[in-house]
């Protein structure tokens, strides 16, 4: 830190205000299950209404008064507050309050520092903290004379407070540098699946709907899943290869909440763009929480935000298994898939989603019974590595007939690695009925 600060503890006393502001008002419920991922030790919560927040704490005089009270009380060394404060409130409130004072985008940042495993995960936290901080410098420099010795840097010199900025502006423009390496990165592996036809299913969701845990069901993966929010924080992808699909490229990112602070959506911009990115988009709910359509609202608002809102959608309904449901798809008046309820904690309903998906994602198959020459052994060998033979046959004359299904894509791709063209195949019985009518 640049600046000095009271030293921090976990007994923490909570404020969430209703304001008639005609902002959509915080869910007093998260804020605490927020604290208690950062570790917090919530004592008390302050609660009440005002129109408009006080210029100077934020809270009025009595507020701040009551607040007094009961951090003596507690001798809680931590306030924090279900509100975004400004940074001259911020350093207001731990004057009057002699402890260290935190807002909502703090508090979410301080869960993303402990969450980071991933060198891209922490610089993209130290980022958002950078940012977070560069408002708040002021609060540790009274004294503004400090000056910066050396040889031909004497005179009038630098203030602290010009050279932490400047120091803050160098690092941040470094982690700028390297995480504009990695969206490249990324830009190149989504360019190299584009062209072999991979497509990518990105989970999107609420934090804590149990995205990593479906992650972990479809994928047979060990991917960190704990009943508590932001689990997960750095992305994961991985190749699972789905009936009448063949690979598809899974992605878990991390969760959404209400009212993100934009400080991370501009960090995690290069995480976010997996989302933006893919094929299509499994929206994970939890189906047993009360306040589910205000969660599909603020998950809908990010997607948007990070151009991703109109990509197709698949919305899974999660945690069936504490509503006693069945498992069960929701089709549009066209037949398509909407809606899958499952359960990625006992399994039901998974198998569902996997039909569900080859819909949605799934292309236009060629089926139909091929015929092989005993010299058509390369072909043969190149469809039976993508899955495509259901069964197979021989005859009397050393030719096989092959039961094939697979995507036209990748059909046409194995035929032009091999200079061949769908003219030149021998079928048993009629040829695919799209490919005769194309003219193939």
């Amino acid at each position: 830190m640049f600046f000095d600060r009271p030293d921090s503890g976990e007994l923490a006393v909570l404020v969430h205000l209703e304001l008639s502001s005609g902002q959509e008002p915080e869910d007093p419920r998260e804020f605490e299950e927020l604290v208690l991922s950062a570790g917090g030790d919530p004592v008390a919560m302050v609660g009440g209404q005002r129109d408009t927040p006080h210029a100077k704490y934020f809270v009025g005089t009595g507020k701040l008064q009551e607040l007094q009270g009961l951090v003596e009380e507690h001798r809680a060394e931590l306030v924090i507050f279900n509100h975004t404060l400004s940074p001259s409130q911020e350093r207001n409130l731990e004057t009057a309050l002699k402890c260290r004072v935190l807002d909502r985008t703090g508090l979410i940042l301080d869960i993303f520092a402990q969450r980071a495993r991933t060198f891209e995960g922490k610089l993209q936290v130290e980022l958002a903290q950078l940012r977070h901080m560069s408002t708040r410098l002021v609060r540790g420099w009274t004294h503004l004379e400090r000056q910066k010795g050396g040889i031909g840097l004497r005179g009038p010199g630098e203030t602290q407070l010009e050279t932490d900025r400047r120091l803050l502006r160098g690092r941040i423009s470094s982690i700028e540098k390297r995480l504009s390496k990695v969206r490249t990165q990324r830009e190149q592996g989504r360019r190299s699946r584009q062209r072999a036809s991979i497509p990518t299913v990105s989970l999107v969701g609420y934090t804590n709907a149990g995205k990593s845990t479906l992650f972990n069901n479809i994928t047979g993966e060990d991917v960190y899943a704990e009943d508590q929010l932001f689990a997960t924080l750095d992305p994961t992808m991985r190749r699972v290869e789905l009936d009448d699909i063949g690979a598809v490229i899974l992605a878990d990112t991390v969760g959404f909440i209400s009212h993100l602070p934009h400080k991370l959506v501009e960090a995690f911009r290069a995480t976010l763009e997996e989302a933006s990115n893919a094929s299509l988009l499994l929206h994970v709910i939890d189906a047993a929480a009360d306040e589910r359509m205000h969660y599909i609202e603020q998950v809908d608002e990010v997607l948007g935000e990070i151009g991703a809102g109109e990509l197709p959608q698949l919305r899974v309904f999660n945690k069936i298994d504490l509503l006693n449901m069945e498992p069960r798809i929701d089709r549009d008046d066209e037949g398509a898939p909407i809606a899958v309820w499952l359960s990625a904690q006992t399994g039901a309903g998974v198998e569902l989603l996997y039909q569900a998906i080859t819909e949605l994602v799934g292309e236009e198959m060629i089926e139909g019974e091929l015929i092989l020459a005993p010299t058509d052994g390369r072909l043969r060998a190149r469809l039976f590595e993508q899955h495509a033979v259901g069964e197979e046959s021989y005859r009397e004359d050393g030719c096989s007939i092959v039961s094939l299904r697979i995507p036209y894509s990748d059909f046409m791709r194995i035929l032009s690695g091999l200079n061949l063209s769908f003219a030149e195949l021998e079928w048993h019985g009629e040829a695919p009925e799209d490919y005769q009518a194309a003219g193939f």
